[in-house]
C-alpha cells in the first residue's frame, strides 16, 4: 500500500475516533490490516468475547502464519474451551475440541486426547497441570499478558501497533486525497505515538 494511501486511512481512523464511530474504525483497522488496536483486542479477551477477538486478529494474520500467530490464536481457543467446561457446557467444549483444536494437532499430537480427557472430569482443575488455574477473570488477565508478548514479537504486526497521533479531520483528509506529492509537503508528515498496551483493571 502506497504511503499516501496509508496516510488517508490513518486520517480516517483518527476522524472516526473523534466522532465516536468506534465500530466503524475497528472494521477499517481489520479490513485494511494496517493498524492493530491492542487495547480493543485486549478488551475483547478480558470481556470473554473470544470469537470477536479471533475475528479481529484474523484481519492481520492467520493461525499458521508463524509461531506467534499460532500461539495467540491457540490461547484464545484454549481459554474458550476451559470456560465452556467451567460453565458446564460440555457440548460446546466438545465442539471446540473437534472443530477448533484440530488445526493444532500438527504442533501437539496429544492435544485432542488430553482435551478429551478434561471433558470427563467434574472439575478440570483436578488435572495436575491445571490445579492452579484460578478463576476465569484472573485467567483472562493472565492470558492477556502472555498474548501481548506474542503480539509485540509477531513480525506480521511490526509497525502496526503504533497509533497514528495526528489531528486529522475532514480538511486533512481532503488534502491527503488530492495532493499527488504528499511526501514533499512537510504538513503531511505524520507523527506516531505508541499505544499503551496495558489494559488497566481496578
Amino acid at each position: 500500500m502506497a504511503a499516501t494511501d496509508r496516510d488517508i486511512i490513518y486520517s480516517i481512523l483518527k476522524y472516526l475516533g473523534k466522532v465516536d464511530l468506534a465500530e466503524t474504525a475497528r472494521t477499517l483497522e481489520r479490513e485494511s490490516g494496517m493498524f492493530f488496536n491492542v487495547t480493543y483486542f485486549e478488551e475483547l479477551v478480558i470481556n470473554g468475547s473470544f470469537d470477536e477477538a479471533e475475528e479481529y486478529i484474523g484481519g492481520f494474520t492467520t493461525v499458521h502464519d508463524n509461531a506467534y500467530s499460532t500461539k495467540t490464536i491457540f490461547e484464545i481457543r484454549k481459554q474458550k474451551f476451559l470456560e465452556a467446561l467451567e460453565n458446564g457446557e460440555r457440548s460446546a467444549a466438545l465442539n471446540i475440541v473437534m472443530d477448533e483444536f484440530k488445526t493444532f494437532e500438527q504442533y501437539n499430537a496429544n492435544l485432542i486426547p488430553e482435551s478429551t480427557q478434561l471433558l470427563t472430569l467434574d472439575d478440570f482443575r483436578s488435572h495436575g497441570s491445571l490445579s492452579e488455574y484460578g478463576d476465569m477473570k484472573k485467567a483472562r488477565r493472565t492470558m492477556v499478558t502472555e498474548i501481548r508478548r506474542f503480539l509485540e514479537e509477531n513480525p506480521l504486526l511490526k509497525g502496526k501497533l503504533l497509533y497514528p497521533a495526528m489531528n486529522a479531520g475532514p480538511p486533512m483528509l481532503f488534502k491527503l486525497v488530492h495532493n499527488q506529492n504528499a511526501d514533499a509537503d512537510p504538513d503531511h508528515k505524520l507523527l506516531y505515538a505508541k499505544v499503551d498496551p496495558f489494559l488497566r483493571i481496578n
